[in-house]
């Protein structure tokens, strides 16, 4: 299928789909909590403004959350770092509470993660949809929060 906008980039043109698979370390149900889990989505919207990285959808369960993102010309060690540490960093500055009760002064996310390039799309997507918590009843934009 021709695309008739690709994503250009200085050295390349296209896109790089991939679901993206994060676990709460210890698998502690963290999500289960509406406030972490809001703030926690829209910590994801802003991890990848920042880092230039297209977030499609995000779906959350309570011990791991899945997304849909573009990864552009970075690598999947340098998303999954760039992410992982901009939403762990603050949203558990923004939850102290949370990080003593469930971490013990650790950090939020299992070192390990899921990241493979998106073999069929509409089918993510709608796997994505069907998480406990899944974000696909707006638009995700920073706007919305």
């Amino acid at each position: 299928m021709r695309k008739e906008k690709p994503t250009r980039y200085s050295s390349a043109v296209g896109e790089s789909w991939h679901h993206a698979m994060f676990k709460v370390k210890y698998c502690h149900k963290v999500f289960d909590i509406e406030e972490v889990r809001i703030e926690a989505e829209r910590l994801f919207l802003e991890a990848c403004a920042k880092y230039g990285i297209c977030l499609r959808i995000v779906g959350f369960d309570p011990d791991h959350v899945h997304a849909m993102l573009d990864i552009g010309l970075n690598s999947r060690p340098e998303v999954a770092k760039k992410i992982k540490g901009y939403v762990a960093r603050k949203l558990l500055a923004r939850f102290p509470e949370v990080k003593k009760k469930y971490f013990w002064g650790s950090g939020l996310w299992n070192p390990s993660y899921y990241l493979e390039t998106a073999k069929d799309e509409a089918r993510l997507i709608r796997y994505i949809k069907k998480q406990k918590y899944a974000c696909n009843s707006r638009q995700l934009t920073l706007e919305t929060f």
